[in-house]
């Protein structure tokens, strides 16, 4: 039976390194319809790619290079952009050569049909899977959530507090989850982010009046500056000369008020220092979520979320 997962996850596995190492093993893959993985090392002039096997190389066929290049609808940068990056695929066929050894040849394109068929199909909103980041535009977050076919995190889904740009909370190739906000139609997959982080009370209950912590400058306002002090939790500081957006911040916390889900802070110091986003702490870990609901029980306001199934 195969597992769906993005591209890259399954590369080093027991059963995947065991059934790409050998002609026996591919013919064994083949028959069972298992989604393999390996890394490809070049794209041809005709943009066929060439992956890497150990004891050989395998062909894959532009046309079997990535779903939708045969009509069109993909443009041939999903097979270009994939050289020296795991690729997904099926094995068509273990070609025997007249001069001996074999060619492998092998299709991604039917992998990513499999995956979208037998797994994709299948979600519902409110569903949490595993994806990998592929890349960062200042709208959001591109992630492949399996056999390298994409999803997005709009920029505003990605967390409680605002960031400028998703490279603020993630990096190209880590691994993260997301939850299936909507499917639409031609097998898309919309994805958020935020509703994984913890609720403002979760968030909050880390967090002692009297505590001097550590905070990433949000946003600079007239009336005071918003510190994060953890990626769905924000409080806001009295106005400070010289402060920017994207400081690390020393923060002196006053007041932790639930009814209005406000966190009172005095700014002890604000510097720049180089820094990596950290990976993301999830509070739920199940696989489904109906909704959830970020503000406290005393809040007036509410804000949450509502998965309906479709």
């Amino acid at each position: 039976m195969s597992i769906y997962l993005p591209e890259g996850r399954l590369l080093d596995t027991p059963e995947n390194l065991r059934l790409t190492g050998s002609p026996a093993g591919l013919r064994q893959a083949m028959s069972q319809g298992t989604v393999l993985e390996s890394r490809a090392i070049l794209c041809d002039h005709e943009h066929n790619l060439v992956v890497d096997l150990g004891w050989c190389r395998g062909l894959i066929p532009r046309l079997e290079g990535a779903l939708g290049i045969a009509e069109g609808a993909t443009r041939d940068i999903a097979i270009i952009s994939r050289v020296n990056k795991p690729v997904s695929f099926l094995v068509q066929e273990v070609r025997d050569l007249p001069q001996g050894g074999v060619l492998p040849v092998l299709s991604r394109r039917q992998a990513q049909e499999r995956c979208r068929g037998d797994y994709l199909s299948r979600l519902v909103p409110g569903d949490v899977i595993p994806g990998r980041v592929t890349h960062l535009e200042p709208f959001g977050c591109f992630v492949d959530i399996g056999c390298g076919l994409p999803s997005m995190i709009p920029i505003d889904q990605i967390s409680v507090s605002r960031i400028s740009h998703p490279r603020d909370r993630f990096r190209p190739g880590e691994d993260i989850r997301g939850v299936v906000r909507s499917l639409e139609p031609g097998g898309r997959v919309c994805l958020s982010h935020k509703e994984l982080l913890g609720t403002w009370e979760e968030n909050a209950a880390r967090f002692r009046p009297g505590e001097t912590v550590a905070g990433i400058v949000r946003s600079v306002e007239e009336y005071g500056v918003f510190v994060e002090l953890s990626p769905n939790l924000a409080g806001l500081a009295e106005p400070c000369p010289g402060v920017t957006p994207g400081q690390q911040a020393s923060v002196y916390i006053k007041s932790i008020l639930p009814g209005k889900m406000k966190v009172k802070l005095i700014i002890v110091d604000a510097f720049d220092a180089p820094w990596t986003p950290a990976p993301p702490e999830y509070f739920f870990q199940g696989d489904h979520m109906d909704r959830w609901r970020y503000s406290t029980p005393q809040a007036g306001k509410v804000i949450e979320t509502v998965f309906q199934p479709e």
